[in-house]
Protein backbone atom coordinates (compact mmCIF):
# COMPACT_ATOMS: atom_id res chain seq x y z
CA UNK A 1 0.00 0.00 0.00
CA UNK A 2 1.12 3.61 -1.16
CA UNK A 3 2.44 5.74 2.14
CA UNK A 4 1.84 9.13 3.13
CA UNK A 5 5.04 10.71 3.17
CA UNK A 6 6.24 13.09 5.36
CA UNK A 7 3.02 12.73 7.03
CA UNK A 8 3.81 9.47 8.99
CA UNK A 9 3.55 10.82 12.64
CA UNK A 10 2.04 13.87 13.19
CA UNK A 11 -0.04 15.64 16.09
CA UNK A 12 -2.81 18.02 15.96
CA UNK A 13 -2.79 21.51 17.17
CA UNK A 14 -6.38 21.50 17.64
CA UNK A 15 -8.10 23.77 20.51
CA UNK A 16 -5.62 27.18 18.82
CA UNK A 17 -7.31 28.36 15.88
CA UNK A 18 -10.30 25.68 16.08
CA UNK A 19 -12.68 25.18 18.45
CA UNK A 20 -11.28 27.66 20.62
CA UNK A 21 -13.08 28.98 24.33
CA UNK A 22 -13.88 32.17 22.69
CA UNK A 23 -12.91 34.31 19.22
CA UNK A 24 -9.61 35.92 21.01
CA UNK A 25 -6.90 37.47 19.04
CA UNK A 26 -4.27 37.06 22.21
CA UNK A 27 -5.41 33.04 22.58
CA UNK A 28 -4.65 32.72 19.29
CA UNK A 29 -1.46 34.50 19.26
CA UNK A 30 -0.03 33.23 22.38
CA UNK A 31 -1.36 29.20 22.42
CA UNK A 32 0.60 27.96 19.64
CA UNK A 33 4.22 30.05 18.68
CA UNK A 34 7.18 28.77 17.25
CA UNK A 35 8.86 27.30 20.49
CA UNK A 36 5.89 24.40 19.94
CA UNK A 37 6.40 23.99 16.68
CA UNK A 38 10.40 23.59 17.38
CA UNK A 39 9.23 21.20 20.43
CA UNK A 40 7.35 19.41 18.08
CA UNK A 41 10.26 18.61 15.65
CA UNK A 42 12.41 17.68 18.36
CA UNK A 43 9.91 14.69 19.57
CA UNK A 44 9.83 12.79 16.13
CA UNK A 45 7.16 14.23 14.49
CA UNK A 46 7.29 14.93 11.00
CA UNK A 47 3.78 16.71 10.33
CA UNK A 48 1.51 18.87 12.32
CA UNK A 49 -2.24 18.65 11.24
CA UNK A 50 -3.38 22.17 12.09
CA UNK A 51 -7.32 22.04 12.71
CA UNK A 52 -8.62 25.79 11.35
CA UNK A 53 -12.52 27.09 11.83
CA UNK A 54 -13.55 29.32 8.96
CA UNK A 55 -14.78 32.39 11.50
CA UNK A 56 -10.98 32.52 11.78
CA UNK A 57 -10.58 32.92 7.96
CA UNK A 58 -13.37 35.36 6.94
CA UNK A 59 -15.97 36.82 8.67
CA UNK A 60 -19.65 36.04 8.28
CA UNK A 61 -20.03 37.95 5.01
CA UNK A 62 -17.22 36.08 3.69
CA UNK A 63 -14.95 38.54 3.52
CA UNK A 64 -11.07 37.58 4.04
CA UNK A 65 -9.80 38.01 7.71
CA UNK A 66 -5.87 38.79 6.35
CA UNK A 67 -5.11 38.41 10.23
CA UNK A 68 -6.65 34.74 10.62
CA UNK A 69 -4.68 33.66 7.41
CA UNK A 70 -1.39 34.87 8.81
CA UNK A 71 -1.97 32.33 11.35
CA UNK A 72 -1.48 29.54 8.54
CA UNK A 73 1.14 31.71 7.39
CA UNK A 74 3.79 31.79 10.34
CA UNK A 75 2.59 27.60 11.21
CA UNK A 76 3.37 27.00 7.64
CA UNK A 77 6.71 28.65 8.07
CA UNK A 78 7.96 27.65 11.43
CA UNK A 79 7.37 24.05 9.99
CA UNK A 80 9.57 25.15 7.43
CA UNK A 81 12.12 25.73 9.98
CA UNK A 82 11.98 22.59 11.51
CA UNK A 83 11.40 20.70 8.69
CA UNK A 84 8.03 19.56 9.66
CA UNK A 85 4.70 19.29 7.04
CA UNK A 86 1.72 20.63 7.79
CA UNK A 87 -2.02 19.52 7.17
CA UNK A 88 -4.77 22.30 6.70
CA UNK A 89 -8.11 21.10 7.91
CA UNK A 90 -10.99 22.73 7.47
CA UNK A 91 -12.56 22.01 10.77
CA UNK A 92 -15.93 23.78 10.39
CA UNK A 93 -17.29 25.44 7.36
CA UNK A 94 -19.80 28.36 7.36
CA UNK A 95 -23.35 26.68 8.17
CA UNK A 96 -21.67 22.87 9.17
CA UNK A 97 -19.78 21.94 12.25
CA UNK A 98 -19.68 18.48 13.78
CA UNK A 99 -19.62 19.80 17.38
CA UNK A 100 -21.99 18.29 19.64
CA UNK A 101 -22.13 21.23 21.57
CA UNK A 102 -23.75 23.01 19.22
CA UNK A 103 -26.98 21.79 19.46
CA UNK A 104 -28.61 23.53 17.20
CA UNK A 105 -26.68 22.92 14.20
CA UNK A 106 -28.36 21.51 11.16
CA UNK A 107 -26.18 18.78 10.19
CA UNK A 108 -28.01 17.86 6.96
CA UNK A 109 -28.49 21.02 4.99
CA UNK A 110 -24.97 21.69 4.09
CA UNK A 111 -24.50 18.71 1.93
CA UNK A 112 -27.97 19.90 -0.21
CA UNK A 113 -27.64 23.65 -0.05
CA UNK A 114 -25.84 25.48 -3.31
CA UNK A 115 -25.53 28.91 -1.55
CA UNK A 116 -23.64 27.17 1.46
CA UNK A 117 -20.98 24.73 -0.78
CA UNK A 118 -20.26 27.66 -2.62
CA UNK A 119 -18.91 29.89 -0.06
CA UNK A 120 -17.15 26.59 1.08
CA UNK A 121 -15.43 26.57 -2.32
CA UNK A 122 -15.09 30.03 -2.20
CA UNK A 123 -13.04 29.55 0.84
CA UNK A 124 -11.09 26.58 -0.74
CA UNK A 125 -9.83 28.43 -3.64
CA UNK A 126 -8.68 31.10 -1.35
CA UNK A 127 -6.34 28.56 0.95
CA UNK A 128 -4.87 27.05 -2.49
CA UNK A 129 -4.26 30.08 -4.01
CA UNK A 130 -2.25 30.65 -1.00
CA UNK A 131 -0.82 27.39 -0.09
CA UNK A 132 -0.89 25.06 -3.44
CA UNK A 133 2.58 26.53 -4.28
CA UNK A 134 4.16 24.47 -1.01
CA UNK A 135 2.87 21.38 -2.40
CA UNK A 136 6.14 19.20 -1.03
CA UNK A 137 5.32 20.40 2.07
CA UNK A 138 1.22 21.31 2.82
CA UNK A 139 -2.07 19.05 2.30
CA UNK A 140 -5.50 20.02 2.95
CA UNK A 141 -8.36 18.17 4.18
CA UNK A 142 -11.76 19.81 2.86
CA UNK A 143 -13.79 19.28 6.11
CA UNK A 144 -13.42 17.25 9.65
CA UNK A 145 -15.91 14.60 10.51
CA UNK A 146 -19.09 14.47 8.43
CA UNK A 147 -21.72 12.98 11.23
CA UNK A 148 -24.37 12.12 9.29
CA UNK A 149 -24.16 8.98 7.87
CA UNK A 150 -26.98 9.39 5.10
CA UNK A 151 -25.32 11.79 3.14
CA UNK A 152 -22.95 9.91 2.04
CA UNK A 153 -23.20 9.94 -1.92
CA UNK A 154 -23.79 14.25 -1.74
CA UNK A 155 -20.98 14.46 0.62
CA UNK A 156 -19.06 12.46 -2.28
CA UNK A 157 -20.64 14.91 -5.30
CA UNK A 158 -19.06 17.68 -3.05
CA UNK A 159 -15.68 16.05 -2.66
CA UNK A 160 -15.66 15.56 -6.52
CA UNK A 161 -15.74 19.04 -6.96
CA UNK A 162 -13.63 19.98 -4.31
CA UNK A 163 -11.40 17.78 -6.01
CA UNK A 164 -11.67 19.36 -9.11
CA UNK A 165 -10.99 22.95 -7.52
CA UNK A 166 -8.01 21.88 -6.04
CA UNK A 167 -6.52 20.04 -8.75
CA UNK A 168 -7.27 23.34 -11.03
CA UNK A 169 -4.84 25.47 -8.71
CA UNK A 170 -2.33 23.26 -6.80
CA UNK A 171 -2.21 20.04 -9.51
CA UNK A 172 0.37 18.53 -6.90
CA UNK A 173 -0.82 19.29 -3.74
CA UNK A 174 -1.92 16.15 -1.25
CA UNK A 175 -5.91 16.20 -0.98
CA UNK A 176 -6.57 14.09 2.58
CA UNK A 177 -10.11 13.11 2.06
CA UNK A 178 -12.30 10.84 4.78
CA UNK A 179 -15.83 9.29 4.63
CA UNK A 180 -18.58 9.82 6.95
CA UNK A 181 -20.36 8.81 10.56
CA UNK A 182 -17.48 10.96 11.80
CA UNK A 183 -14.75 10.04 9.42
CA UNK A 184 -15.42 6.35 10.56
CA UNK A 185 -12.93 4.00 9.75
CA UNK A 186 -15.99 1.90 8.71
CA UNK A 187 -16.88 4.42 5.48
CA UNK A 188 -13.47 4.96 3.83
CA UNK A 189 -15.21 1.74 1.32
CA UNK A 190 -18.07 4.28 0.54
CA UNK A 191 -15.79 7.09 -0.92
CA UNK A 192 -16.23 7.56 -4.23
CA UNK A 193 -13.77 10.01 -5.58
CA UNK A 194 -11.44 10.57 -8.45
CA UNK A 195 -8.00 9.15 -7.25
CA UNK A 196 -4.43 10.25 -8.81
CA UNK A 197 -1.07 9.62 -7.08
CA UNK A 198 -1.88 12.70 -4.31
CA UNK A 199 -5.11 11.62 -3.02
CA UNK A 200 -5.17 9.92 0.45
CA UNK A 201 -8.13 8.21 2.03
CA UNK A 202 -9.00 9.29 5.74
CA UNK A 203 -10.43 8.39 9.02
CA UNK A 204 -10.55 8.67 12.37
CA UNK A 205 -10.48 5.72 15.09
CA UNK A 206 -11.45 6.23 18.91
CA UNK A 207 -12.39 2.82 18.91
CA UNK A 208 -13.47 1.19 21.55
CA UNK A 209 -14.85 4.74 22.68
CA UNK A 210 -16.29 3.57 25.49
CA UNK A 211 -12.61 3.51 26.32
CA UNK A 212 -10.80 6.61 24.70
CA UNK A 213 -13.72 8.89 25.62
CA UNK A 214 -14.74 7.57 29.21
CA UNK A 215 -16.19 10.41 31.16
CA UNK A 216 -16.21 12.80 28.39
CA UNK A 217 -18.27 15.40 29.16
CA UNK A 218 -19.74 16.65 25.88
CA UNK A 219 -21.62 13.26 24.72
CA UNK A 220 -25.30 13.33 26.55
CA UNK A 221 -25.28 9.87 27.68
CA UNK A 222 -21.49 9.50 28.62
CA UNK A 223 -21.82 9.15 32.73
CA UNK A 224 -19.48 11.63 34.19
CA UNK A 225 -17.67 9.06 36.58
CA UNK A 226 -17.74 6.37 34.12
CA UNK A 227 -14.50 4.64 34.03
CA UNK A 228 -12.80 1.45 32.11
CA UNK A 229 -9.15 0.30 31.60
CA UNK A 230 -7.38 -1.22 28.79
CA UNK A 231 -7.12 -4.09 27.81
CA UNK A 232 -10.67 -5.56 28.70
CA UNK A 233 -12.31 -8.37 26.58
CA UNK A 234 -14.32 -6.80 23.13
CA UNK A 235 -17.67 -8.38 24.79
CA UNK A 236 -17.27 -6.16 27.92
CA UNK A 237 -16.42 -3.03 25.60
CA UNK A 238 -20.10 -4.14 23.52
CA UNK A 239 -21.86 -4.49 26.77
CA UNK A 240 -21.07 -0.81 28.12
CA UNK A 241 -21.46 0.78 24.36
CA UNK A 242 -24.76 -0.47 24.49
CA UNK A 243 -25.91 0.51 27.94
CA UNK A 244 -24.37 3.74 27.35
CA UNK A 245 -25.40 5.12 23.37
CA UNK A 246 -28.14 2.60 23.14
CA UNK A 247 -27.22 1.64 20.16
CA UNK A 248 -24.66 -1.49 18.64
CA UNK A 249 -22.88 1.35 15.96
CA UNK A 250 -19.04 1.47 15.91
CA UNK A 251 -16.08 -0.61 14.85
CA UNK A 252 -15.91 -2.70 17.83
CA UNK A 253 -18.88 -4.52 16.97
CA UNK A 254 -17.91 -5.65 13.77
CA UNK A 255 -17.42 -9.23 12.73
CA UNK A 256 -14.75 -10.96 13.47
CA UNK A 257 -13.44 -9.20 16.79
CA UNK A 258 -12.15 -11.76 19.61
CA UNK A 259 -9.85 -10.36 21.24
CA UNK A 260 -8.72 -6.46 22.60
CA UNK A 261 -4.76 -5.28 20.78
CA UNK A 262 -3.45 -5.36 18.33
CA UNK A 263 -4.86 -7.44 16.30
CA UNK A 264 -8.45 -5.81 17.18
CA UNK A 265 -6.35 -2.83 15.42
CA UNK A 266 -5.41 -4.52 12.13
CA UNK A 267 -8.97 -5.81 11.91
CA UNK A 268 -11.39 -2.95 12.36
CA UNK A 269 -8.24 -1.31 9.84
CA UNK A 270 -8.95 -4.10 7.37
CA UNK A 271 -11.48 -2.97 4.89
CA UNK A 272 -9.91 0.41 4.45
CA UNK A 273 -6.99 -1.17 4.32
CA UNK A 274 -8.51 -2.79 1.01
CA UNK A 275 -10.24 0.18 0.02
CA UNK A 276 -6.58 2.04 -0.34
CA UNK A 277 -4.91 -0.86 -2.18
CA UNK A 278 -7.93 -0.80 -4.77
CA UNK A 279 -7.44 2.57 -5.22
CA UNK A 280 -3.68 2.48 -5.04
CA UNK A 281 -3.74 5.10 -2.69
CA UNK A 282 -2.22 6.19 0.88
CA UNK A 283 -3.94 5.56 4.00
CA UNK A 284 -3.93 8.28 6.97
CA UNK A 285 -5.53 8.70 10.87
CA UNK A 286 -6.25 12.12 11.21
CA UNK A 287 -7.13 11.51 14.90
CA UNK A 288 -6.30 9.17 17.64
CA UNK A 289 -6.15 9.26 21.52
CA UNK A 290 -7.30 8.41 24.92
CA UNK A 291 -9.04 11.23 27.21
CA UNK A 292 -6.92 12.60 30.16
CA UNK A 293 -9.50 10.57 32.41
CA UNK A 294 -8.45 7.13 31.70
CA UNK A 295 -5.22 5.85 33.55
CA UNK A 296 -2.53 6.00 31.99
CA UNK A 297 -1.47 2.23 32.10
CA UNK A 298 -4.10 1.22 30.19
CA UNK A 299 -3.74 4.89 27.93
CA UNK A 300 -0.02 3.72 26.92
CA UNK A 301 -0.96 0.29 26.23
CA UNK A 302 -3.80 1.78 23.73
CA UNK A 303 -1.41 3.49 22.24
CA UNK A 304 1.49 1.28 22.01
CA UNK A 305 -1.26 -1.34 19.59
CA UNK A 306 -3.24 1.27 17.80
CA UNK A 307 0.61 2.50 16.65
CA UNK A 308 1.78 -0.78 16.17
CA UNK A 309 -1.21 -1.49 13.79
CA UNK A 310 -0.08 1.65 11.85
CA UNK A 311 3.21 0.54 11.23
CA UNK A 312 2.39 -2.77 10.23
CA UNK A 313 0.62 -1.24 6.90
CA UNK A 314 2.53 2.16 6.45
CA UNK A 315 -0.43 4.30 8.09
CA UNK A 316 0.10 7.76 8.61
CA UNK A 317 -1.19 9.08 11.53
CA UNK A 318 -2.09 12.60 13.98
CA UNK A 319 -2.50 12.02 17.58
CA UNK A 320 -5.00 13.79 19.25
CA UNK A 321 -4.10 16.35 20.37
CA UNK A 322 -0.86 18.45 21.32
CA UNK A 323 -2.34 20.80 24.24
CA UNK A 324 -5.29 21.05 25.97
CA UNK A 325 -9.33 19.68 24.92
CA UNK A 326 -9.13 16.69 27.22
CA UNK A 327 -6.31 15.14 25.09
CA UNK A 328 -3.00 17.10 25.28
CA UNK A 329 0.36 15.27 24.93
CA UNK A 330 1.94 17.88 26.92
CA UNK A 331 -0.88 18.32 29.66
CA UNK A 332 -0.03 17.60 33.41
CA UNK A 333 -2.04 13.77 33.10
CA UNK A 334 -0.05 12.54 30.65
CA UNK A 335 3.03 13.54 31.67
CA UNK A 336 4.44 10.07 32.79
CA UNK A 337 3.90 8.18 30.12
CA UNK A 338 5.07 10.99 27.32
CA UNK A 339 8.37 9.59 27.02
CA UNK A 340 7.11 6.62 26.73
CA UNK A 341 4.30 7.33 24.10
CA UNK A 342 7.63 8.76 22.08
CA UNK A 343 9.71 5.90 22.02
CA UNK A 344 6.93 3.25 21.03
CA UNK A 345 6.28 6.18 17.95
CA UNK A 346 9.99 6.46 17.10
CA UNK A 347 9.70 2.60 16.88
Amino acid sequence: MKRFAGFQRGVNLGGWISQFKEYDLNHFDSFITEEDIKYIASLGFDHVRVPVDYNVLEDECGNIIEGGFQYLEHCRQWCENYNLNMLIDLHECYGYSFDPLKKDMDRLRFFYDEALQKRFFALWGKIAERFGKYSSQVAFEPLNEVVLFEVKDAWNEILRKYITLIRSMAPESYIVVGGVFYNSVMTVGFLDVPVDGRIVYNYHCYEPIVFTHQGAYWQESMPLDFRIGYPRPVAEYRQRHEEIYKDTDGAVFMDGLTEMGELFFERIFEPAIRKAEKDDVALYCGEYGVIDKADNKSKILWLRDINNAFDRYGIGRALWNYKEKDFGLVDPQFESIKQDFIDLMRG
